[in-house]
């Protein structure tokens, strides 16, 4: 019998497919399964149980499938590795009952937007692909049909410390900064071999494409004894990089042919962008979609919801969504993508964050800050006297009404909060959806009544 411990996403779709591929399944999740989940395996007539765990069924098990926001502490995971029960990873999983090859992207920051820029790359060229994984969709519910040549696959720290016999065909890691540290006992050395391990198991047949210009990447990735086939790549031509950019172009030679690829469509803003787009293009490139196709498929490709989403425009201010930026790195990166003066939205669950990498951007950049969240004490007392005006707010629609009033024209509004969502909202999505319906409120619908 196989235990699946989370019935989201990933959970239901285990267990689907090992329904389906004649196992015994049983799924348990301590929290209130969605009716949408219970919907599924009630139709499938697949046993579960809702808002408790049964030690005794669930360490009867020969493997368990958990769910990635489990943390290996918890007492139950603690209890089936001391009975040397195998725990897994819903991809770990999947990639057992497919042939299929593997495109994979982690990093710190820029996942989302490169997997869904590399499943868009591959789509638009006619390659028969599906996408799957940390973006919300099950990967294994995908394999039981089958059905594709290539997954282009998010994968969280959380879901690669779950893998051990997968293989990717290309791994991108993007770059590794603190994050999530509270589960990998505040250790860097520990998170990124979390990261590292997208490239384990690789033979000649299969690429690494990895960041060269991000200094931890390279203090723990050593090319020396890898054997699959390592692809840096580089904002600037560094030696050793095997793709960079020139003026509008991005150069690849990673093959021994130096080819150029015009990346003057993407509609992708900032420096961290260009990193995503690289490494994207490098994976495109890779399993052959043409140079002309590349550039057609940039101009376009729509990123995620809640990361740099323009959501309105009025009286020559724009506001931007950037929800999905939950540490300060991402921050950064959207602080450097735009040129406008910003009043910048920021707050929430601190992280751990340390702000001081951001102030030379906010005194450049910032005009004001609003702070929306119900503990502001650390982003007030960081940010006093780096940026001009700091006021403090509980409620999403007060933060819009401030920042309208504090922005004029050819400024930006940005949401970009730096922390988790979870002191007002329910998740990134919820906090951006409501920043979007404000937007649209209180900026948009007046000046539609005014016409």
């Amino acid at each position: 019998m196989i235990a699946i411990l989370g019935a989201g996403e990933s959970g239901v779709g285990a267990a689907l497919l090992g329904q389906a591929k004649g196992l015994e399944v049983f799924v348990s999740d301590k929290g209130e399964i969605k009716p949408v989940y219970q919907e599924k395996l009630k139709s499938a007539n697949i046993p579960f149980e809702s808002g408790s765990h049964d030690y005794d069924r669930i360490l009867s098990a020969t493997e368990i499938i958990k769910s990635p926001g489990i943390p290996d502490k918890v007492d139950l995971i603690q209890q089936a590795k001391s009975k040397n029960i195998p725990v897994i990873s819903e991809i770990e999983f999947a990639s057992r009952y497919t042939n299929a090859k593997f495109i994979c992207i982690t990093g710190t920051n820029g996942k989302t937007t490169t997997t869904l820029l590399t499943y868009h790359l591959l789509h638009s060229a006619g390659f028969n692909v599906a996408l799957a994984g940390n973006i919300g969709e099950s990967l294994a519910e995908k394999v039981i049909k089958d059905e594709y040549d290539y997954y282009v696959v998010e994968l969280s720290s959380f879901q690669l410390d779950g893998m051990f016999q997968f293989k990717a065909h290309i791994g991108i890691l993007l770059n590794i900064t603190p994050d999530h540290l509270d589960r990998y006992e505040y250790s860097m050395t520990k998170y990124a071999q979390s990261k590292l391990r997208i490239a384990q198991n690789m033979t000649f047949a299969d690429y690494f494409i990895y960041n060269l210009d991000d200094a931890v990447t390279n203090e723990y990735f050593q090319p020396d004894g890898f054997k699959g086939q390592p692809i840096p790549f580089s904002i600037n031509h560094q030696p050793g990089a095997k793709a960079y950019y020139s003026d509008s172009q991005l150069i690849t030679n990673y093959n021994g042919t130096e080819k150029q690829i015009e990346i003057n469509t993407s509609v992708l803003i900032g420096k961290h962008n260009q990193y995503n787009t690289a490494a994207s293009v490098l994976a495109a490139k890779i399993v052959g979609v043409a140079p002309e196709k590349i550039t057609q498929a940039l101009a376009t490709f729509k990123n995620a919801d809640h990361r740099l989403q323009t959501v309105g425009e009025a009286k020559g201010v724009r506001y931007i969504n950037d929800s999905k930026a939950t540490n300060v790195e991402a921050v950064w990166y959207a602080l450097d993508g735009i040129h406008q003066p910003i009043v910048w939205i920021a707050g929430g669950v601190d992280k751990g964050n340390d702000y001081t990498t951001l102030h030379p951007l906010a005194q450049e950049k910032i005009k004001a800050l609003i702070c929306l969240g119900v503990d502001n004490k650390k982003l007030v007392n960081s940010f006093t006297g780096i940026i001009p005006v700091v006021e403090e707010t509980q409620s999403v629609e007060e933060a819009i009404i401030k920042a309208k009033s504090l922005a004029t024209s050819g400024d930006v509004v940005l949401l970009s909060p730096a922390c988790a969502s979870f002191d007002l909202f329910t998740n990134y999505e919820h906090r951006g959806q409501r920043f979007a319906e404000a937007v649209q409120k209180i900026v948009l619908e007046p000046l539609q009544k005014e016409k």
